[in-house]
């Protein structure tokens, strides 16, 4: 069985650096995109940062330029360094990951992490 489990959210004040972090295990074969999604207050979710296995990446316009994804392959684990945080960027985050084991490919959510950014 595949799990994602996040880590790193929390409170932190406007203008500040938060680095989130998402760790697969089970029986993984390999893993192929990953990305970060948020769903803030009465929002839908959305996607914030992606990051194919070759290590391309995209991000929101929002986030452009203050949010950085990255893997580390050999650990299955990527990662979001968040710098010059705002009050908008309040949400949820989730990882995301499109992972092959012995069976078949599956698309799998981790369970989320709260970023507050408030003073």
């Amino acid at each position: 069985q595949v799990q994602l489990v996040e880590s790193g959210g929390g409170l932190v004040q406007p203008g500040g650096s938060l680095r989130l972090s998402c760790a697969a295990s089970g029986s993984i074969f390999s893993i192929n995109a990953m990305g970060w999604y948020r769903q803030g207050p009465g929002k839908q979710r959305e996607l914030v940062a992606a990051i194919t296995s070759g290590g391309s990446t995209n991000y929101a316009d929002s986030v452009k330029g203050r949010f950085t994804i990255s893997r580390d392959n050999a650990k299955n684990t990527v990662y979001l360094q968040m710098n010059s945080l705002k009050p908008e960027d309040t949400a949820v985050y989730y990882c995301n990951a499109d992972i092959l084991t012995i069976a078949t490919p599956k698309n799998y959510w981790g369970k989320g992490t709260l970023v507050t950014v408030s003073s």
